[in-house]
């Protein structure tokens, strides 16, 4: 039987449309707010259609030194064009991007996962210096 980690890809973001590019600073100030932005498709744009789309993006941290990572967000999509006249027919789209703010003691490494609908699920990490 496969494990969790079985079932998520890696890839570099430039080449992979799936993959989640994690953009905030690398080195922040300890205990102060910072934004955090995940998205996809920021070189190679990921359809954002009823049939093909991403359905949501999770956002963790893992401080060093500690044994878990925080779950610091689920970011759910769900527009993608339907509507009871058909697929793509809807006036309403939303886009995988999402920015959060976050504040943390410690150095540590944002981990993104992003879930493509067709294509399952993708992970990029970033390490982030708090001092």
């Amino acid at each position: 039987m496969a494990g969790f980690a079985d079932l998520i890809q890696t890839a570099d973001w430039k080449k992979e449309k799936h993959v989640p590019v994690i953009e905030c600073a690398d080195k922040v100030a300890a205990g102060e707010f910072f934004d955090v932005t995940v998205s996809l498709g920021k070189e190679i744009a990921h359809p954002n259609t009823t049939e093909h789309h991403i359905s949501y993006i999770k956002l963790y941290f893992k401080p060093e030194g500690e044994k878990f990572a925080v779950h610091v967000g689920d970011f759910s999509f769900w527009a993608h064009g339907a509507s009871a006249a058909g697929a793509n027919e809807g006036s309403v789209y939303t886009n995988h991007t999402v920015t959060c703010s976050m504040k943390t003691a410690k150095s540590g490494e944002l981990v993104a996962l992003a879930y493509c609908n067709i294509h399952g699920l993708w992970e990029s990490s970033k390490s982030v210096v708090a001092s």
